[in-house]
């Protein structure tokens, strides 16, 4: 299988209702690390200065787990998977204003329930 699982077939819990598992391909990730430009920064300390919603580093935050959730969406289709399960969002500051965003789960191969 080639290409990427189709996010309807991504979950947070344990199993796909209507489908069954019927192998396992263990765990998939997409990686992103990032970093805020001098001119992001400063965007979001003006608006700070106003408070309330801070979209500079909303967007930001945005795309980079969407990044970070297509990577899995291909790694998992690379195993052969055709669902994703148990999926997770996790964030580390690598270093000051560098930030790596994971998106993982267990990729699997399911089918619909008979």
């Amino acid at each position: 299988m080639a290409g990427r699982v189709d996010s309807s077939m991504v979950t947070t819990a344990m199993e796909l209702p209507g489908h069954r598992i019927v192998r396992n391909f263990g765990v998939v990730r997409g990686i992103i690390v990032r970093s805020r430009s001098v001119i992001g920064n400063l965007g979001a300390a003006l608006q700070t200065i106003v408070g309330g919603n801070i979209t500079i580093l909303t967007n930001l935050c945005e795309k980079t787990r969407e990044e970070a959730y297509e990577l899995l969406l291909m790694h998992a289709a690379q195993h052969g998977a055709n669902a994703v399960v148990a999926f997770r969002y996790d964030a580390t500051e690598v270093m000051q204003g560098v930030t790596e965003v994971l998106a993982y789960g267990t990729a699997v191969l399911v089918e619909p329930n008979k």
